[in-house]
């Protein structure tokens, strides 16, 4: 499921951003750390990598739900839990380029219209289970993200602090199986005249 999310991200991005930027500019999700550009990615980059997945319980619901199908069964499905998926996302510029910074800040800004344009993940870029996932995939973009301190990250990779953008998506996961009730039980009113 998260990487139809990466899928669902790549697609939005190469879809929305500057015909001019797609062409050149490689999506990865690797770890932006001192060995980055991983092999087999190209600069420019666009790096967006998964620091964190965790519930999210503001969106938590505990009522299942309850289906009454047209042959008078019931089925109960447990409810899904709500994930966030946070992204830090970072501009890698080309070793050829004579403006690295320059370059890095444009994409990062391309990038930023893009992701800041969507409350919700549009359906037309979804892939995978993410199709069919009934409830809308929220976004949350340059908020303040689960990383408590960026210079002790970018230490704990070995790689240089770099201008990032902070990015989250709630995804729902259903973690069991929907349960078979049997018939619908209905209540009777007695006669009491007979």
């Amino acid at each position: 499921m998260i990487d139809d999310l990466d899928r669902t991200l790549a697609a939005l991005l190469a879809r929305d951003l500057p015909s001019t930027l797609v062409k050149q500019v490689a999506i990865t999700f690797a770890t932006p750390n001192d060995q980055f550009p991983p092999q087999g990615v190209r600069l420019p980059a666009l790096d967006l990598f998964l620091y964190d997945v965790r519930e999210n319980r503001d969106l938590r619901r505990v009522d299942p739900q309850v289906d009454r199908r047209s042959n008078g069964t019931v089925v109960q499905t447990p409810p899904a839990v709500r994930v966030d998926c946070s992204y830090l996302v970072t501009a890698w510029a080309s070793p050829s380029s004579s403006t690295p910074a320059y370059d890095e800040h444009r994409l990062l800004g391309e990038t930023m219209r893009v992701l800041l344009r969507y409350p919700t993940l549009p359906t037309t870029v979804l892939q995978g289970t993410l199709v069919s996932q009934e409830l809308p995939l929220p976004t949350t973009s340059l908020q303040q993200g689960h990383l408590q301190n960026l210079a002790e990250f970018w230490q704990a990779l070995g790689g240089h602090a770099r201008a990032t953008l902070n990015y989250t998506v709630t995804i729902a996961t259903q973690v069991a199986d929907p349960v078979d009730l049997g018939p619908q039980v209905t209540k009777r009113k007695l006669n009491m005249m007979e």
